[in-house]
């Protein structure tokens, strides 16, 4: 007899969702035991992590990967990353499992109350009707998934797996097309701003994704700076382009100085414009116009722009490069940042990061979760391809390894360095353990300062007191790694930084064991 089981594994076939990332559950043991010898499974010991792996190999692959999660408990722990999901723009297929659908109304041990749990983060959230339905619901959760770039939910009673499914109805189509191109027509008002603009600037964002090549030329085209969003997950433009201009700022006040001198701003895949702290006043100085590109609806509907398309980003901008006349505009806008060298003594995060940058390949894929470095991470690192900067757009902890982990599974021959301060790296350390397992090669550069150093300079600023948080300078990080199985290097010295740096960089590419290196920094001030 065909099962409901049956089908769902003919529809993760159909659709390559053959890895599963998940800590399984009692809820979750009729879908796996017996799993077939095509479909892979990938053990995380924190939901956090499994949800974190799966959007690194969803982002390393381009299409949606497969979590699997383990009733309220699972889907609990890993709302964080469901939410990063989200922001990022990451699809996700994810189940999650339930009790008995026979006794659910007794609330039997385990039984989960599932709906809402997740907020509003996941793009659909399915619970299907009969067991009959499950299939069909994990085909549509894997096209809301692809088409609104997010992290799709269905929750599966543990006895459904097992119901009959003979001559029963997929309802989900087998393929689902999205056209991208836009018309001449549509774009001709956008046309006419940038032609008549005299001082336009572009605004890239992770929403670019890894189309820079149309980009690049509208912006070649135009002459003009281009500027990366604040607090994206993703780099939106080569940062060693001479019209790259740096970051933009996370506060109004800031953000209007340095758009002061355009006329016309034009954002693509970013929305219009991402802050941090409040500050009173406009987004863009009086007189300056916004347009918006995007194919996010949400980003669209909410930001405030003068002109907004919905549609591709490559698309748009493919046309618009060869509509939009040349302005004969020239010149280079990259900015310079005043770092001093290693001047002996404790290692500052500037120095690592600078001694990093020297060494990493052209093609490296490199994860951020290192907020108080972060500034000096775009000054002193710039991604010279569209995986040279990933981050958690959302901002919350648990990023930055398990993102890693999946991104190299994903792509075994592609160089990944993930760089996470300590406080970071304890919200995904359980990563490290699959890392080990699965014999993924990525480096983790970890610095090390014991304390929680974005959040104490945050409370100096705000004035209103001695922060209570402690530091944490027991923490050992290189010991947590080798405990999980993962080998690990404490560097405290300049030279054991450049030592260790030089041993692993020419194996970056090839190695098939994960390295961490336990760096102990000073909080600059």
């Amino acid at each position: 007899m065909r099962t409901v089981r049956d089908a769902v594994f003919d529809i993760l076939r159909r659709y390559e969702l053959t890895t599963i990332f998940a800590n399984p559950g009692s809820t979750e043991v009729p879908l796996l035991a017996g799993l077939p010898d095509d479909l892979r499974f990938v053990l995380g010991l924190h939901e956090g992590s499994v949800v974190g792996m799966a959007t690194g190999w969803a982002i390393g692959r381009a299409a949606p990967a497969l979590a699997l999660l383990h009733a309220a408990a699972g889907l609990g722990n890993a709302v964080n990353a469901i939410a990063t999901a989200r922001e990022n723009r990451v699809p996700l297929v994810v189940l999650v499992g339930q009790q008995d659908r026979r006794h659910l109304a007794l609330e039997p041990f385990l039984a989960g109350r599932l709906t809402g749990l997740a907020g509003d983060y996941p793009v659909r959230a399915d619970h299907p009707v009969r067991a009959q339905d499950v299939p069909g619901a994990v085909a549509r959760a894997y096209h809301e998934a692809a088409t609104s770039r997010g992290p799709a939910l269905v929750v599966v009673p543990m006895d459904d797996w097992a119901a009959p499914f003979d001559g029963e109805t997929v309802a989900a189509p087998v393929r689902l097309l999205r056209p991208a191109a836009v018309a001449d027509a549509d774009l001709a008002p956008l046309v006419e701003l940038l032609a008549g603009a005299r001082r336009p600037a572009i605004v890239s964002g992770a929403g670019v994704g890894s189309g820079w090549a149309a980009l690049v030329a509208l912006a070649e085209r135009l002459g003009c700076p281009v500027y990366q969003e604040s607090f994206g997950g993703r780099a939106g433009f080569p940062q060693d382009h001479p019209q790259y201009g740096g970051v933009l700022p996370g506060e109004r006040d800031e953000l209007r100085e340095r758009l002061a001198p355009h006329d016309v701003v034009l954002a693509v895949g970013a929305p219009v414009f991402r802050q941090y702290s409040y500050v009173p006043g406009p987004l863009v100085p009086a007189g300056t116009v916004v347009a918006l590109v995007t194919d996010d609806p949400d980003v669209a509907h909410r930001s405030p722009a003068d002109l907004a398309y919905l549609a591709s980003p490559e698309a748009v901008c493919a046309r618009l490069a060869d509509l939009v006349p040349s302005s004969g505009r020239g010149g280079a806008w990259s900015r310079t940042h005043g770092h001093s060298p290693y001047a002996g003594g404790p290692l500052r995060p500037t120095d690592v990061l600078r001694e990093l940058a020297g060494r990493l390949p052209h093609d490296v894929a490199l994860i951020e979760e290192a907020p108080s470095a972060r500034p000096d991470l775009h000054a002193l690192v710039p991604a010279r391809t569209s995986f040279g900067f990933l981050s958690a757009a959302m901002g919350g902890l648990g990023f930055g390894l398990p993102a890693a982990v999946g991104l190299r599974m994903a792509q075994p021959d592609r160089p990944v360095v993930a760089v996470v301060g300590d406080g970071s790296a304890l919200y995904g350390v359980q990563a490290l353990w699959s890392a080990a397992h699965y014999r993924v090669g990525a480096l983790f550069v970890v610095l090390a300062n014991g304390r929680y150093a974005v959040m104490d300079g945050l409370a100096e600023r705000h004035g209103g007191g001695k922060a209570p948080w402690p530091a944490f300078d027991e923490v050992d990080m290189g010991a947590l790694a080798r405990s999980l199985g993962c080998p690990a290097v404490r560097v405290e010295t300049y030279d054991d930084l450049t030592g260790a740096l030089d041993e692993v960089m020419p194996s970056l590419a090839t190695r098939e064991t994960p390295l961490l290196l336990d760096v102990a920094v000073t909080v600059e001030r």
